[in-house]
C-alpha cells in the first residue's frame, strides 16, 4: 500500500500510558509528575502529590444495589460539589479527597459496583497538519473505543487546552485533575496516549493485585538504585537537576517523565510503596520491536484456536472476556504465555507523531504509516472476528473477508 509523503519527524520524550487510583490522587494542590527513560526498557508512568504527610491507603465502602448505576437519581443532599471553592483546575489543593469521595458514594449507592475505570485520552484542538492525520486519529480513538466497549470502561476524549501553562509533555495533567473531580465514581483512571494502540483486546487490566496501590507502571525497581531523600524541585530548575542525576536525559527542559524517574529514584520512601511497577506482562511495548512479529503471533493465536474448540465456539461480544480468558490460561498451561508469542497489551508509536507529521529522522514515514496500519488491523481483527469478519492482510485496511463456521479449525 503506498503512502503519502511527509516531511521531517522530530524526536519527542517517550510518551507512556499508566494507570493510576482515584483514591488519594488529587488530595493535594501540585499534581501529577510522570517519568520515562528508553535505557530503563521503557520506565513510565503517572503520579501525583496527593497528603504528601500521609503513607497509608484508604479504603473506599461502596454501597451496591442489584440494579446497576441509576443515572437519574441525584439526591439533594450536599456534597463536595456543592463547594463553592471546589476546583477542576491544576494548583488548588483537594483536601480530603477520600472523605468526599466516599460520602458521594454514600449518597449514590448505585455507583459502587466493582473497579469502575475511565480512560482518558485525546489530542490536539487544531486540525491535524498531516493530511492522513486525522483518518489516523479516528481510528487510534476507534481503537480505545472498542477496547472500553469489550471491557466495561468509560471513555473521555479531550481535544482542548485546558490550561495554557501546561503544554507539551504537561498537557494530560490538567485533563487528568478534571476527569478525577468529574468521575468520583472511577476507582482507576487509565491515561493512553493518543498514538498507543491496545494490541490484544482480549486482555482484561488485573486491577484485584493492584489494590494496595495508587499507581502502576512498567518497570523494574532493581533497575532504580538511587538513594531517598526528600528534595522540593523548583520549576526554573527542573530540567537542569533531571539532567543532573539522569545523565542519559537527551532534553534539557523538564519534562514529566524524567520528573517520575527522579522522584522514585531520590524519594522512594515516600511514593515506592504507593507505586507498583508492573513486569508480569506487557503494559506497553515499543512499536519498532513489535509490528515485524504481529503475523507470526496471529498464526501462533489461530494455533491455540485449533487446539481448543471451545475458542472457535461464535459468540456475543459482550461474554468475549470468558473466551479470552479461556485463551489466556490455556496458553500459560502450555508455556505460551510469553514475550513475542502473546500478543502485547498496547504497542505505542512513540516518535511517529501521527497528527503533527513531524516524525523521528530515525524513522521512515513508510515504517510509521505500515507499522500502524499492522497494529490498528491485527487489534481490529480481533473486534471484527465477533461480528464474522477479518483483515486478511494487515496491510490492507479496506479488505475484509467474512469467516467460515468453527474458524479456525
Amino acid at each position: 500500500m503506498s503512502s503519502p509523503d511527509f516531511s521531517l519527524f522530530q524526536t519527542s520524550p517517550h510518551k507512556r500510558s499508566l494507570l493510576h487510583r482515584a483514591p488519594s490522587l488529587i488530595a493535594d494542590g501540585f499534581l501529577f509528575v510522570g517519568g520515562a527513560a528508553m535505557a530503563l526498557s521503557v520506565v513510565w508512568a503517572l503520579i501525583s502529590f496527593i497528603n504528601p504527610t500521609s503513607s497509608t491507603f484508604d479504603t473506599i465502602i461502596t454501597y451496591s444495589t442489584p440494579q446497576g448505576p441509576d443515572f437519574n437519581y441525584d439526591p439533594p443532599e450536599p456534597t463536595f460539589y456543592d463547594d463553592p471553592t471546589l476546583s477542576y483546575s491544576v494548583g488548588d489543593a483537594i483536601q480530603n479527597w477520600d472523605e468526599k469521595r466516599r460520602e458521594w458514594l454514600r449518597v449514590h449507592p448505585s455507583f459502587g459496583v466493582g473497579d469502575r475505570v475511565v480512560l482518558v485520552t485525546g489530542s490536539q484542538p487544531s486540525v491535524c497538519k498531516n493530511p492522513v492525520g486525522d483518518h489516523l486519529q479516528l481510528r487510534l480513538f476507534k481503537n480505545k473505543v472498542d477496547y472500553c466497549r469489550l471491557h466495561g470502561c468509560e471513555v473521555f476524549y479531550n481535544n482542548i487546552l485546558l490550561d495554557p501553562k501546561g503544554t507539551g509533555f504537561w498537557a494530560k495533567y490538567p485533563i487528568l485533575r478534571a476527569a478525577m473531580v468529574a468521575h468520583p465514581e472511577a476507582e482507576w483512571i487509565y491515561w493512553v496516549d493518543s498514538d498507543a494502540i491496545f494490541t490484544d483486546m482480549e486482555f482484561k487490566l488485573p486491577l484485584e493485585k493492584y489494590k494496595e496501590h495508587n499507581l502502576v507502571v512498567h518497570g523494574w525497581w532493581h533497575m532504580m538504585n538511587g538513594p531517598a531523600w526528600g528534595h522540593r524541585v523548583r520549576p526554573k530548575r527542573s530540567g537542569e537537576i533531571q539532567r543532573s542525576m539522569l545523565k542519559d536525559k537527551l532534553y534539557p527542559g523538564s519534562d514529566d517523565q524524567s520528573a517520575l524517574i527522579y522522584l522514585l529514584l531520590k524519594q522512594k520512601q515516600k511514593w515506592g510503596d504507593k507505586v507498583y511497577l508492573e513486569s508480569e506482562y506487557n503494559f506497553q511495548s515499543y512499536w519498532l520491536g513489535v509490528v515485524d512479529g504481529l503475523d507470526n503471533i496471529t498464526k501462533g493465536y489461530m494455533g491455540v484456536d485449533r487446539e481448543m474448540g471451545k475458542l472457535r465456539r461464535r459468540h456475543g461480544e459482550k461474554v468475549s472476556e470468558l473466551y479470552g480468558e479461556m485463551r489466556e490460561q490455556y496458553m500459560k498451561d502450555k508455556g505460551m504465555w510469553r514475550e513475542n508469542v502473546r500478543r502485547p497489551f498496547v504497542t505505542h508509536f512513540t516518535g511517529c507523531e501521527p497528527c503533527s507529521g513531524d516524525y523521528n529522522p530515525v524513522y521512515t514515514w513508510e515504517d510509521c504509516w505500515n507499522g500502524m496500519q499492522k497494529a490498528l488491523n491485527f487489534a481490529d481483527n480481533q473486534v471484527l472476528r465477533k461480528y464474522g469478519f477479518v483483515h486478511p492482510d494487515l496491510l490492507n485496511s479496506s479488505l475484509v473477508t467474512p469467516l467460515p463456521f468453527d474458524y479456525p479449525a
